[in-house]
């Protein structure tokens, strides 16, 4: 499986990983993107696009993809009062990606499948 990015072919698997996570750029990040929403997922918005920037972050930083634990102790403090308990955020966190939010937003960020229950 590939897809084109710019006249460059990028290997992802079949489950649409990117093979090699240094292909990831922010034209690849947008035909990932349009191949999510193609499959008849929920439009990518602004927040999503601000996860996604969260996860590249964190991955670099930390060599491991981000929780969803983590996320909502992390994110879901830093939302104000829109979200004014963990469980909220948690929930607004699926109904964005309501396949996972941690292996869409991977998905989406160029990284690695995630292989533990990061869902939790």
């Amino acid at each position: 499986m590939s897809i084109e990015v710019n006249g460059k072919i990028i290997e992802n698997d079949e489950e649409g990983y990117l093979v090699n996570i240094n292909d990831w750029n922010e034209d690849v990040c947008e035909a990932l993107i349009k191949q999510h929403e193609a499959e008849g997922h929920r439009e990518v918005n602004e927040t999503a696009r601000g996860l996604i920037d969260y996860f590249r972050q964190y991955y670099d930083e930390n060599k491991v993809h981000p929780t969803m634990h983590k996320l909502v102790m992390t994110l879901g403090k830093n939302k104000g009062e829109h979200f004014h308990d963990q469980e909220s955020y948690k929930n607004f966190l699926y109904e964005l990606f309501p396949h996972g939010p941690v292996r869409v937003l991977s998905k989406l960020a160029g990284l690695p499948k995630p292989v533990n229950d990061v869902e939790t």
